[in-house]
């Protein structure tokens, strides 16, 4: 249920607490900067506090007196006064005219510049790209528009607030808004100790490093496909990507992330050799893959056949395997190698419908859900919420223990180190006493008491408004726990790439105890590769799985 706020102040009692956590937990790291912030802050009147908050959760830097109108701060001119000492904002600032523009409505530029026609019936766009030429020297708000009486408020430290924000998240992704959701109930998370060492930034250097490979990222996000500089741009981005190790396992994980990212826009400009250049010295999984594909691309093949030996002797993955098992072949074959014979691989049961097409909305997945439906045999619309879900409660205990590095502020939807190499590893002990209660029958009581207990608490892995608890029991009687220790321990092995890929649709038979997964496909569509995966394992396991191919029937 939620709940409505009745506390007038809380942004600024959450704002509060962000300086709190800090101080107490990452006083070490501050600059000079951030710690006299934090000391000044704590000593203005609350109006002042409120209204400085209040431009921080806002977008932009620049706000006029009129739009910040808020009943409990009163008047924000008179609140403005405690803090324009201290150089955090500024009243009356220089802008362009472009900022200008942002700040008045039409009727304003039309007063404030006497514009006569044509201009004066022209878009507020148009009237810019005129006045722009003529108005290029920056000028106080108040020379701009001496008629206005309106005040403007520049706020200056935004840079260092956002600072703080990632001190305290461990990332800019999340912002304020994470404190009015818990506030509200919408979000719920759950309560995990922080210990001394679960801090995600252990130096002043890491969260230099962390801004500075935001900034590529940022600067990346930013190139518009297509451009004629595209490559220009894309090459000066990757000398400005930091090289070195961070000694930090999770920054140097999102600096290979965005190296792939940027290997993945050249290859698709086709730029092979720059391309290989950043898979080469990229770690992230699948670069290497990648490096395969383009040098076969750019047809030297004698290369990308060396790296091929290289990763048959040691995949990374399952997914490398796999492609390993295909780009094998045609590298043998444009080198003249003698043929190898193929590995056949196990074919799943196969189901094929010849349906009328339904009326009004319908997905393929739901009309064979329909076709197939039967009271004692129902079938579920579940894709990887169910395997997942159940993973999650059974695992709770394990996926939340309080690992140093893993938590480290009160808003983690599941810990920080959920994609990374060694995340079962770090946890093997909760992970391994989690998954025994497989093997003693005491999953069943466990399951369904995590989700009873953990209701509506952010998960990673539970879907909590996908399923119900009645899907769970049904699922609980009818997979064997043989079966379902093996999904975990596969998702276990790459919690990234395994925990997709299930069939979409399940079908139980409860008075036998048993159950079928079905995977569908209509027409022309194929098998994805993580889909190809998981039917192989299940298939090589025993597990019951069906690939369903929907034909529409032709109309009479």
């Amino acid at each position: 249920m939620i709940r409505v706020l009745e506390n007038e102040f809380y942004y600024l009692d959450n704002f509060q607490r962000v300086l709190d956590w800090i101080a107490q937990r990452y006083a070490d790291l501050l600059d000079e900067d951030e710690q006299a912030f934090i000391a000044a802050f704590a000593r203005l009147p609350r109006p002042a506090q409120a209204l400085f908050v209040r431009m921080v959760m806002r977008k932009g830097s620049l706000f006029r007196a009129s739009k910040l109108n808020y009943p409990e701060i009163g008047c924000p001119v008179a609140a403005a006064q405690d803090l324009l000492p201290t150089g955090w904002i500024v009243s009356d600032p220089v802008i362009d005219i472009d900022e200008l523009f942002e700040l008045l409505v039409k009727p304003e530029i039309l007063d404030a510049f006497a514009l006569g026609a044509p201009l004066k019936n022209a878009r507020k766009p148009d009237q810019l790209e005129a006045l722009r030429e003529r108005h290029g020297e920056p000028r106080a708000f108040s020379a701009w528009y001496p008629g206005c009486v309106d005040t403007v408020f520049a706020i200056r430290v935004k840079p260092l607030c956002d600072r703080l924000r990632l001190i305290f998240f461990g990332n800019l992704r999340q912002d304020w808004t994470e404190f009015v959701l818990s506030d509200l109930g919408l979000f719920r998370y759950e309560q995990v100790e922080f210990s001394s060492a679960s801090r995600g930034f252990r130096s002043r250097q890491d969260i230099e490093h962390y801004l500075q490979l935001h900034a590529c990222r940022e600067r990346f996000d930013a190139l518009e496909p297509g451009a004629e500089e595209l490559r220009t741009q894309l090459l000066t981005l990757i000398q400005e990507v930091p090289r070195h190790s961070f000694g930090n396992d999770w920054l140097d994980s999102r600096r290979e992330r965005l190296l792939f990212r940027i290997g993945q826009q050249l290859e698709k400009d086709k730029d092979w050799e720059a391309a290989h250049a950043v898979y080469a010295e990229c770690r992230f999984p699948g670069a290497r893959s990648r490096a395969m594909r383009v040098l076969e691309k750019d047809e030297k093949f004698d290369q990308a056949y060396a790296l091929f030996c290289e990763a048959s002797a040691a995949p990374e993955s399952e997914a490398e395997r796999q492609h390993l098992l295909r780009i094998g072949p045609r590298l043998a074959r444009k080198l003249g190698h003698a043929k190898t014979a193929p590995r056949r691989a196990v074919k799943p049961a196969r189901l094929d419908l010849n349906l009328p097409v339904p009326n009004g909305e319908w997905r393929v997945e739901g009309v064979v859900l329909e076709h197939l439906h039967r009271i004692d045999a129902p079938v579920f619309y579940v894709e990887n919420t169910l395997a997942n879900t159940l993973f999650g409660l059974l695992c709770w205990p394990a996926v939340f223990a309080a690992i140093p590095g893993a938590f480290f502020h009160p808003f983690h939807r599941g810990p920080a180190d959920l994609y990374s190499p060694d995340f079962q590893q770090r946890r093997a002990r909760e992970f391994d006493a989690c998954l025994a209660r497989l093997d003693d029958g005491s999953h069943l009581d466990a399951i369904l008491a995590t989700w009873d207990a953990k209701a509506g608490l952010q998960s990673p892995f539970v879907a909590w408004d996908y399923l119900d608890r009645a899907i769970l029991e049904l699922a609980l009687r009818c997979i064997p726990a043989a079966h379902l220790k093996l999904w975990f321990l596969r998702i276990l092995q790459d919690v990234k790439d395994n925990r997709t890929g299930f069939p979409d649709l399940i079908q139980f038979w409860p008075e036998e105890g048993r159950y079928e997964m079905i995977e569908v496909k209509g027409p022309g569509d194929r098998l994805q590769d993580n889909q190809l995966r998981w039917i192989e394992y299940c298939r090589e396991h025993g597990m019951p799985v069906t690939v369903c191919y929907l034909q529409w029937q032709e109309a009479a």
